[in-house]
């Protein structure tokens, strides 16, 4: 069985800032003893030699011209290195021994040597060092008068002091790396809190979104810019849901509404045949048929909505001249425009695009039966076409009472009309402006709307010439 263990993002990061410390100050302490012990063992070596020669220059001043030696000076000379590790003899050209530490004195020269090799075998448990001897001529005039024999612990050594230096050192590093860990954990802990409560109020939010509850908004600012985005982005998430949810509610009191009145009529009607108030006359069958015609369109709107929303709406395309459509449309809807005494006119030049002929038609019809209803008598609505080598433009515009700045943003959701008291002279079932926009986005187009109250309203739809899939 797996045991999957989850840690919190302020956990990960401080112990993240932890290994990351531990990590460098491991490094750095390894760097720092291999490079300075290895630069020490060169010292070292390079010291040794000098000394081994300036003893041997110290022992030649010792010989004398009458070929004689100053064996008192050279005993000094011996005991003197000797403190310092190294074991000398003396010889002359004969072979002769002059003066030897080990027959001076051999304990004080072994226990010296063990001290050594404790002291290496402390610092490398298998460094594998012994007695190292060199021999040196003495020269007098360019003559050979004798030699030194230099034996020492090789291929070098530390002494105490050198012990001692290297312990204070890396006790030091360890001194940083505790305090280094001790800040880490700190920083690390500021740096996870600072990072992980934006995150926490986003999860927070979020939670809050899943619900159903999208009136919660993140205040909380950040300095990082990821952060920052994703805070913004889930108080737009929630924003856009919110208003959804408003949309989503008034479409179902709108969908509700629409049926209820054609529904209630059926109703009273249909109780007032079965209580024998009405006759059933052809007169009343017909008013039932119409409120049945009503419930039927609204149905076939939604249906023709839903068709038109589909991403993989198939369009008929062919090549038209748009102004001769618009022109076919405008004439059919002359008497209701004279009816209501609203002057209607079309401007522009011809266009032709390769497009769906019947939804664009349904286009045109949808925004001149929006500019009727809500054009008062004596009015004007205008046409117009125009286009570039990529694009036409159709814009109709009115000089009704316009659109509220509060509803402007809503007009092409589904039963969304401006018109609050559902008064069904001025609006249908409230999709016309949704199935537009449908096939405007349908055809790779779009649908603008510039409204001011009081002073009326402008549709410009923009197609392109050549319609893609």
């Amino acid at each position: 069985m797996v045991n999957n263990m989850n840690y919190s993002l302020r956990t990960k990061l401080s112990l993240s800032y932890v290994l990351v410390t531990l990590l460098m100050v491991s490094v750095i302490s390894y760097f720092t003893n291999f490079l300075l012990e290895k630069q020490f063992k060169d010292y070292i070596i390079k010291q040794q030699e000098q000394k081994n020669k300036e003893i041997v220059a110290l022992i030649t001043q010792q010989y004398k011209d009458d070929n004689s030696w100053s064996t008192d000076v050279i005993e000094n000379i011996g005991l003197n290195v000797l403190e310092q590790g190294l074991i000398i003899k003396v010889k002359d050209k004969s072979d002769k021994v002059i003066w030897d530490a080990t027959l001076h004195n051999n304990g004080l020269c072994m226990q010296m040597f063990s001290h050594m090799a404790q002291n290496m075998n402390s610092r490398y448990p298998n460094f594998k060092g012994g007695y190292v001897e060199n021999k040196y001529p003495i020269l007098k005039d360019f003559n050979q008068v004798g030699k030194v024999e230099i034996g020492y612990y090789g291929p070098f050594y530390f002494t105490d002091n050198d012990l001692r230096f290297i312990n204070t050192l890396n006790n030091a590093l360890i001194a940083v790396g505790v305090f280094s860990l001790f800040f880490a954990l700190i920083l690390g802990a500021i740096m996870a809190r600072r990072l992980s409560k934006p995150i926490s109020r986003v999860i927070s939010t979020a939670d809050q979104i899943s619900k159903g509850y999208f009136g919660d908004r993140i205040l909380e600012k950040s300095s990082t810019k990821e952060i920052l985005q994703l805070t913004g982005t889930i108080n737009n998430l929630a924003e856009t849901l919110e208003k959804q949810e408003m949309l989503r509610k008034r479409m179902a009191a709108d969908v509700a509404h629409e049926l209820r009145t054609p529904l209630a009529t059926l109703q009273s009607h249909m109780e007032a045949l079965i209580d024998g108030i009405w006759k059933p006359d052809v007169e009343r069958f017909k008013s039932c048929h119409e409120e049945v015609l009503r419930i039927n369109r609204m149905v076939g709107d939604l249906e023709k909505l839903a068709r038109f929303e589909n991403e993989n709406i198939l369009l008929d395309k062919s090549q038209f001249n748009v102004s001769e459509l618009i022109q076919r449309i405008t004439h059919n809807f002359e008497t209701d425009f004279k009816n209501k005494n609203i002057e209607i006119s079309i401007n522009g030049k011809e266009e032709t695009i390769f497009a769906d002929r019947d939804k664009v038609s349904q286009v045109v019809v949808n925004l001149l039966s929006n500019a009727l209803k809500y054009t008062p008598e004596g009015g004007a609505v205008s046409i117009s076409v125009g286009g570039n080598e990529k694009n036409i433009e159709i814009s109709v515009k009115d000089n009704g009472h316009g659109i509220s700045p509060e509803d402007l943003p809503y007009i092409f959701e589904r039963f969304y009309r401006a018109d609050k008291s559902r008064n069904r002279s001025t609006g249908g079932s409230g999709i016309g402006l949704t199935i537009a926009k449908a096939i405007v986005e349908a055809h790779k187009g779009s649908i603008t709307v510039k409204s001011e109250l009081e002073k009326g309203t402008e549709f410009i739809v923009t197609l392109p010439k050549q319609v893609t899939k």
